[in-house]
């Protein structure tokens, strides 16, 4: 088990690094990110959570279900259906705001619109982290180091698309009006739930491993809705997108990619 919180730790504290760093830009830019820029990396976003949740999350739960001789397709499918349950809840219970959006979703609430962008994003990676610190889990169940490269590949693109993530929110609250150095930690710090909840996820599976199969979907079912509610809405902005749609199929391929060649 501490072998394995290690690895956790280690994968979603790259990813947590990878939103610092693109936070960082804030410093570098007097202005947001362009329109096109956006759509190109929500649309990647969507493709890298897409993939991760089919190769990384959703085939190793029913190969692990059916190892264990039950019926593979139960519980992906059930956890799949809980984790899109689970963020429609978060989704109407927190309120939070979409960057290029005005009206804030979830209850009504005095809070500025800065703590409601960073609301939003803080959402999204809840089930970015669980899914890479799951992965490390399966790793540490399936066979250590030998199983290892497999979770170092999603980590690795989750923590690609992090990157414009993280720009993504620090540029928006400056141009709110909020100070440089306030936006970058407010950027870096809608990243912190990623290893919060992949340590959280790796303990729980520790204890009751006969759930791994449905936890792996449960992650894969939260990162789908991520994708269909608000990435993919988003990289296209209203409007038919190319760059958009584009990006969402590079994403796509990249994290494809690397979860095959490494995994």
């Amino acid at each position: 088990m501490g072998q394995t919180l290690f690895w956790a730790a280690g994968g979603t504290g790259f990813t947590f690094l990878m939103t610092t760093v693109g936070a960082a830009l804030v410093f570098f830019f007097r202005r947001s990110v362009s329109l096109r820029a956006q759509r190109v990396f929500l649309g990647f976003a969507a493709g890298v959570m897409t993939a991760a949740s089919v190769w990384s999350l959703l085939i190793p739960a029913i190969e692990q279900a059916e190892d264990a001789g039950q019926v593979g397709w139960i519980p992906a499918a059930g956890g799949f259906v809980l984790g899109a349950a689970f963020l429609i809840v978060l989704d109407n219970l927190l309120p939070h705001l979409h960057p290029g959006s005005r009206d804030p979703e979830g209850p009504p609430t005095p809070w500025k619109r800065t703590t409601l962008l960073m609301f939003a994003v803080t959402l999204h990676n809840i089930p970015e982290g669980m899914a890479v610190g799951l992965s490390f889990a399966l790793a540490a169940q399936e066979g250590g180091e030998a199983a290892l490269p497999a979770a170092l590949a999603l980590a690795l693109g989750m923590g690609i698309q992090n990157f414009p993530e993280g720009a993504a929110i620090s540029l928006p609250l400056r141009q709110e009006g909020m100070s440089r150095t306030k936006a970058f930690l407010c950027g870096s710090l809608s990243g912190v739930v990623e290893p919060i909840f992949g340590v959280l996820v790796v303990l729980l599976a520790g204890s009751v491993a006969p759930l791994m199969p449905w936890m792996l979907s449960f992650a894969a079912g939260a990162m789908v809705y991520v994708v269909v509610e608000e990435l993919i809405p988003e990289a296209h902005l209203g409007e038919h997108s190319h760059v958009g749609t584009l990006g969402v199929m590079a994403g796509f391929l990249v994290m494809m990619v690397l979860d095959v060649a490494l995994g």
